[in-house]
């Protein structure tokens, strides 16, 4: 343990960084406690979406990317963050515990990577395919800090088995009403802090080009990326050895890992978790992926068109919504 007080002002520009993580229908499931010395993440569960989460492990998954966030943010001020994960025996929302030593030196690459956070962007449009792909797999392997998450690429010819397992998961929610209803109240009106602004949505002829992602309620603006007739990402697996809350945090921080090094590698990402919700469509992932383990998250990972703008940054809550100060 280390009693290293960093200025709290550090703390507050790295954990307003470190909230640009993804989530689940950007619910933002996340609570964050300075204790002098120690920074605590809690997860709220107020904020899990019950109908679509049940378990509350997309919840502990996004928590882990703002976990690893918040580790790359504090690097890039010069500090290592020293992570105790699930500290409380009594409290299983009390998902890290963290102190703080001071870093030598901060390389560029400590900067690049925070600066990632603020370029990364969730993608629902068609991609092209990515170039010089063998070279990329391996360098995302590598982005795999933690043992526990495997990570796989779906073979190209496993894209139709794909399709149907999404189609599946679709298929077995086609008449629950509170999952449709959870969805658009997260669709609807919360552009201003949370939820997913209804620009980001697709519209109908973009929909029918992705053949691999959740339908949320249809936009009605003109269809983008015209033409692309079809998505030609490549699809990565992150999965683990079992289903437990550590699995779930420590896959949640490897995502972040393998989202940000798409980002500084000019790949847009898509994260696609409406697959492994259900056991049905998670068995055959498992399938897809030859494995014993149990996927968490799919990616789809490509190349958006180099003369497209880039869309605004999705909202977030305000930090003082999230952070508590214990004096």
């Amino acid at each position: 343990m280390h009693d290293t007080l960093v200025d709290l002002e550090v703390i507050r520009r790295a954990l307003r960084l470190a909230c640009r993580a993804p989530s689940l229908h950007n619910s933002q499931p996340w609570r964050w406690e300075v204790d002098g010395s120690r920074v605590h993440l809690f997860l709220d569960r107020n904020r899990i979406l019950y109908s679509t989460d049940r378990a509350g492990r997309e919840a502990i998954i996004s928590c882990g990317a703002v976990l690893d966030h918040f580790r790359i943010s504090m690097a890039a001020a010069g500090w290592t963050a020293n992570v105790d994960r699930l500290p409380s025996v009594n409290d299983p929302n009390h998902l890290a515990s963290i102190d703080f030593t001071r870093m030598e030196f901060v390389t560029y690459a400590h900067r690049r990577r925070a600066e990632a956070i603020s370029l990364r962007r969730t993608d629902r449009l068609p991609f092209t395919p990515p170039a010089e792909w063998t070279s990329f797999e391996a360098r995302l392997r590598s982005a795999v800090h933690i043992d526990a998450v495997r990570l796989d690429v779906l073979p190209d010819d496993a894209r139709g088995e794909l399709k149907e397992a999404s189609k599946l998961t679709e298929s077995l929610r086609l008449y629950d009403s509170s999952y449709h209803t959870e969805l658009g109240w997260w669709t609807a009106p919360y552009e201003a802090s949370e939820g997913i602004p209804y620009g980001s949505l697709l519209a109908e002829d973009e929909r029918e080009r992705v053949d691999v992602g959740r339908t949320f309620p249809g936009a009605h603006h003109q269809g983008q990326r015209p033409d692309l007739p079809a998505d030609y990402s490549k699809v990565v697996v992150l999965s683990t050895g079992g289903d437990s809350h550590m699995d779930a945090l420590n896959c949640g921080e490897v995502l972040s890992s393998v989202l940000l090094e798409c980002t500084l590698g000019g790949l847009a990402t898509c994260t696609l978790t409406h697959i492994t919700e259900l056991s049905a469509s998670r068995h055959l992932i498992a399938m897809l992926i030859e494995q014993d383990s149990t996927p968490q998250v799919l990616i789809r990972v490509g190349v958006a068109p180099g003369d497209e703008s880039v869309p605004p940054a999705t909202p977030r809550r305000p930090l003082e919504d999230v952070l508590v100060i214990r004096r």
